[in-house]
């Protein structure tokens, strides 16, 4: 499929390939995305939307309406005969957690079926604490997140989403970041979350989840090419290729800390030499200040791990605020990041590429400049069509949107298993045996073209949560 003939794939023509040959589950998933992106709609038009027979839609409908997924809200035109009934979400329904885990924070959002963000949570992050500390303040973090808005049973809760840093292991369940055999890298993140919390749990990679975050609040079309350049203590791509998350053979696509930039350059942490993080990453960054004796004593440097990135901030601070020597440590990281992205767009042909990530939320200006300056002056394909650069308007909250998504799509009438969706036992639906997840297969809520984020949504009464059914898992 050309470029151009790929570029022209509607999102209808994307939903309805996602009705063929599918379980019960994956199709109940199917009519809540569809439902999500119409807004209130009635059988008649699901059933032309989906393709699917008014049999098939009548027992799926019952069947989501038994699960309190929809509600009927009354009735429409009619068009010479009974008038039809119409559904919508229910947004008091089901609900799901992202959480992304960082060293410097951890960040929580709860949204509803309709995608809106309906709560919030930050607390201190994973810094230098034994897993099993953190896992059970993540634990204590989403009981308070969850009583705040008065969601008293975890049966409302589809799942959490974790965005975390590092490789996936061949399980699914666990991130490596690390050569040594530290007691993070033997431990089984998502297993441990979901004992602790009694809710399935998805782990993904921060910087996919970001992309996803970025999609799903409908700034990104959902067959553009595009990157999600998301930096944090290191440096991470989610790949968007015609609608698709590229994922790699082994599902870790995406690294981009990792891209040599200076062959024989500074020692990575990884093993090898000029790294992209080795050059530019922030605790490169605060190792070049603590060299100026001046910076070193004004910003009360210390390089110890669990104040990187602090001491990173307060020098990405002084630089966008217009302190000399800050802005020129900034401006080289940022030249090397500049590379990167070119190289990323000239191997890719981008369309897009969107800054992400606490890094870019501290000095984004700076980053942005030198980005857009390189790939302007020097794209191989910039007599072509231009690549846009941006920054993230998610601030902090991209990668726990993104994680709340997945949890929120591949959870969904699904029973989980603490996996992340690129092992073989996730389902089919999202990733299946292919290299790349279409990125469609999570739709976007009614809100899609809409330039900022999803409104926040007041908290609900309990009053108005009808009482809930047993469920039963597939």
């Amino acid at each position: 499929m050309s470029r151009t003939v790929a570029q022209t794939v509607t999102q209808e023509e994307t939903l309805t390939a996602r009705f063929t040959g599918r379980s019960a589950a994956e199709t109940g998933r199917a009519i809540v995305d569809l439902v999500r992106s119409e807004g209130v709609v009635s059988r008649v038009e699901l059933a032309e939307r989906s393709g699917l027979t008014g049999a098939s839609i009548s027992r799926t409908v019952k069947r989501l309406l038994d699960e309190r997924l929809l509600i009927e809200v009354g009735h429409g035109d009619s068009t010479g005969g009974k008038r039809p009934t119409l559904l919508e979400l229910n947004t008091v329904g089901r609900f799901a957690v992202g959480i992304s885990v960082d060293d410097a924070r951890l960040t929580y959002v709860l949204i509803n079926l309709r995608g809106a963000v309906i709560g919030e949570l930050v607390s201190a992050g994973s810094g230098l604490a034994a897993p099993r500390v953190v896992v059970e303040r993540v634990a204590q973090d989403v009981q308070s997140l969850l009583a705040r808005h008065e969601i008293g049973s975890t049966r409302d809760v589809v799942g959490i989403g974790v965005a975390a840093a590092g490789r996936l292991d061949a399980r699914g369940v666990a991130m490596r970041s690390s050569r040594e055999a530290t007691e993070w890298e033997q431990f089984a993140l998502g297993t441990a979350l979901e004992e602790a919390t009694g809710l399935p749990v998805t782990l993904e990679h921060d910087y996919v989840c970001a992309a996803l975050g970025e999609f799903w609040v409908g700034r990104v079309p959902v067959t553009a090419d595009f990157v999600c350049f998301y930096a944090a203590t290191g440096f991470g791509g989610g790949i968007v290729l015609e609608g698709a998350v590229y994922r790699g053979s082994s599902f870790n696509a995406g690294e981009i800390g990792h891209m040599i930039l200076e062959a024989g350059g500074p020692q990575c942490t990884c093993g090898s030499r000029g790294c992209l993080e080795a050059l530019a990453g922030p605790r490169t960054v605060v190792r070049q200040a603590l060299a100026d004796a001046g910076l070193a004593r004004r910003f009360a440097l210390t390089g110890a791990d669990d104040r990187i990135r602090p001491e990173f901030a307060a020098i990405a601070g002084a630089a966008e605020a217009g302190d000399a020597g800050c802005l020129r440590l900034i401006e080289e990281s940022a030249r090397y990041v500049g590379a990167a992205i070119l190289s990323l767009a000239n191997v890719m042909d981008l369309d897009r590429v969107v800054l992400s990530g606490p890094t870019f939320t501290e000095a984004g200006s700076i980053y942005l400049r030198a980005a857009r300056d390189a790939v302007g002056r020097l794209s191989f394909m910039r007599q072509v069509h231009p690549v846009t650069i941006e920054l993230s308007q998610l601030g902090l909250q991209s990668a726990a949107i993104g994680a709340a998504t997945v949890a929120l799509d591949g959870n969904l009438l699904t029973a989980k298993t603490g996996r992340s969706p690129a092992t073989p036992t996730a389902t089919a639906e999202h990733i299946g045996s292919s290299r790349r997840q279409p990125i469609g297969s999570i739709i976007r809520p009614s809100w899609s073209a809409l330039s900022t984020p999803p409104p926040t949504a007041p908290a609900h009464s309990p009053a108005t949560i009808p009482e809930p059914r047993s469920r039963t898992k597939e």
